[in-house]
């Protein structure tokens, strides 16, 4: 193996550098922190289309963060996680309707129709919502390059909806997943303030259940489908409900509480590529040219919100 020199980052988390010194341990961590977001989100896409061959959309992201819930448990009780403080309910319970029952279940209802790697190029395009609403609720500033990003991201959507079924033809599913689109993109300003008083896999862990629970109101009778369930429609679910869904969404809470969440969104850029990836060996999906070329603008849509939060 060849030797490699240590890879740190500035103390805003903006540019990877290359050289010698002390790393911190909070680079390390939020570095693979985010890492592990990334991958694990990416694989999402395509076992979700493997969770709808035995699961209806809702029932699919009950049963998925029933098994998320379950495994947080017992951390909660070995670590004596605190109970939130009773003003925070209102906030962590929106935190976890948008950002888990209302992502989800529009998010898995739009891959019924949309191919996995076309629906993660359309919620990459988060980068630029995240981006809109940290400027607006948190200060965070917005110029024109990003501006132009975030329109061109929207370009790219509409190209793909237009495109997605292999024709030049509207797509209905790409608007559900633009919905999912959006919702994760509150989710992600939407924790800022709570990370203030609460550590990441705390605010993950009370958003999650609070998610859960509206997932139940919703589709009580969801369990009911797993005995029918395919075996590896239900493996999927258990793998998503585990590992996109508890261990990636804690290393996304833990960047968003060490820099600016706008600057986090732009990391996320390399999930629409890896989940182009891994839909193709996986699922052996090979989306429309016209696709991609959609695609490839919301790239460049994000390219651009990219450079703007790292200057």
């Amino acid at each position: 193996m060849e030797n490699r020199l240590p890879i740190y980052f500035s103390g805003n988390f903006n540019v990877p550098r290359i050289g010698f010194g002390k790393i911190k341990r909070e680079h390390i961590l939020t570095f693979f922190a985010l890492s592990a977001a990334i991958i694990f989100w990416a694989s999402a896409f395509a076992g979700i289309r493997i969770g709808l061959d035995g699961y209806t959309p809702t029932q699919l992201a009950t049963v998925r963060y029933m098994v998320a819930s379950l495994v947080l448990i017992p951390y909660a009780l070995i670590t004596r996680m605190p109970l939130p403080r009773l003003r925070d309910l209102p906030g962590i319970a929106l935190i976890g309707f948008v950002g888990f029952t209302l992502y989800n279940i529009l998010l898995n209802a739009g891959e019924q129709t949309v191919a996995t790697g076309l629906a993660s190029f359309v919620i990459s395009a988060e980068i630029g919502g995240i981006a809109v609403l940290a400027s607006i609720f948190l200060g965070e500033r917005l110029q024109v390059r990003a501006w132009l990003g975030v329109v061109l991201c929207l370009v790219g959507v509409g190209v793909i909806s237009f495109s997605s079924g292999g024709g030049f033809e509207f797509s209905p599913g790409v608007l559900l997943v633009f919905g999912a689109m959006l919702s994760i993109s509150v989710y992600s300003v939407l924790q800022k303030p709570f990370l203030k008083r609460y550590s990441a896999i705390q605010l993950t862990t009370y958003s999650i259940w609070a998610g859960t629970l509206f997932l139940l109101v919703i589709s009580p009778t969801a369990i009911t489908a797993v005995p029918a369930a395919p075996i590896q429609a239900t493996l999927a679910v258990i793998y998503m409900g585990i590992f996109p869904g508890v261990i990636a969404y804690i290393g996304w809470t833990y960047v968003l509480s060490q820099i600016p969440a706008s600057r986090a969104g732009s990391f996320l850029a390399v999930i629409p590529l890896a989940a182009l990836l891994i839909g193709w060996l996986w699922l052996g999906e090979v989306p429309p040219p016209v696709s991609l070329i959609g695609g490839a603008i919301v790239l460049i849509g994000v390219m651009l919100v990219n450079r703007q939060m790292s200057s």
